[in-house]
C-alpha cells in the first residue's frame, strides 16, 4: 500500500481525530517531496485522511503550514551552532561539532531540512527576511569560527574565513541532494567522512585528502 493510501485508509479509522501536530508533519513530508506548490490542501487531506476544508479548523493555511516547517528547520540549525558556542574545545574543536551537527540535523529532521533549504523563497516576504537573516548569522558562526582557528594556529594561515565558510556549507547542504535512508553510511559515518575531507585542507597537520 502506498503512503497516501495507508494515511487515508488510517485516517479514517481514526474518526478525523487529528492534531494541529499531524497536519504540520504532513505538509513538512509533502513539502520536502513534492514542493510548496507541488502541494495542495486537498493533498494534505488525502495524506491524512482528512477532507481538506477539515484541515482548516487546525490552521489557516498552507503558508501558516510554510512558516512552521520552516522555522523548525531553522531551530535545528540553530540550536547546532548554539550547541557549539557553548563548547569549551578549541575552534577546531567547534567546527568539528558544527559539521557533526549540520549533518545529523539534515539526516534526522530530513523534511524540515529539505523544506528550509528550497522552500524558504516562497515565504512571506516578512518571513523570509527572518530566514535570510537567521542564515546569514549561521554563515557568520561558520566565518568567525574559522577565524579563531587561524588566530589560535589550528587552521591554515593562508585559509579565507568567507571564502572557506562558503565551501564548507556547500558541502554539506549537498548532502540532502544525495542522501539515501537506504544506504550504508550512517549520519555518525557520513558526518566523519565530510569532517576528514573537510579537515584535510585547512586543519594543521591534517595530511590532504
Amino acid at each position: 500500500m502506498n503512503s497516501v493510501g495507508a494515511s487515508a485508509s488510517t485516517g479514517a479509522a481514526a474518526g478525523g481525530a487529528r492534531t494541529r501536530e499531524d497536519v504540520v508533519l504532513a505538509a513538512s513530508r509533502l513539502f520536502a517531496k513534492r514542493g510548496y506548490h507541488g502541494t495542495s490542501m486537498r493533498d494534505l487531506g488525502e495524506e491524512l485522511g482528512m477532507l481538506g476544508s477539515s484541515i482548516y479548523s487546525h490552521v489557516r493555511g498552507k503558508n501558516e503550514l510554510l512558516v512552521e516547517v520552516i522555522g523548525r528547520g531553522a531551530a535545528f540549525f540553530n540550536g547546532v551552532v548554539a550547541e557549539a558556542k557553548r563548547s569549551e574545545g578549541t575552534a577546531v574543536d567547534r567546527l568539528q561539532q558544527m559539521v557533526s551537527g549540520h549533518v545529523h540535523v539534515v539526516i534526522g529532521h530530513i523534511d524540515e531540512s529539505r523544506t528550509f533549504l528550497f522552500e524558504s523563497r516562497f515565504l512571506p516576504e516578512a518571513d523570509r527576511q527572518k530566514i535570510i537573516e537567521m542564515r546569514d548569522a549561521y554563515e557568520k558562526a561558520y566565518r568567525e569560527t574559522i577565524r579563531d582557528g587561524i588566530d589560535e594556529g589550528s587552521l591554515a594561515a593562508g585559509v579565507d574565513p568567507g571564502i572557506t565558510a562558503i565551501f564548507i556549507l556547500s558541502v554539506l547542504n549537498a548532502l540532502i541532494r544525495w542522501y539515501r535512508p537506504s544506504g550504508d553510511r550512517d549520519a555518525d559515518q557520513i558526518a566523519a567522512e565530510m569532517w576528514s575531507f573537510i579537515a584535510g585542507g585547512i586543519v594543521v597537520g591534517e595530511p590532504d585528502g
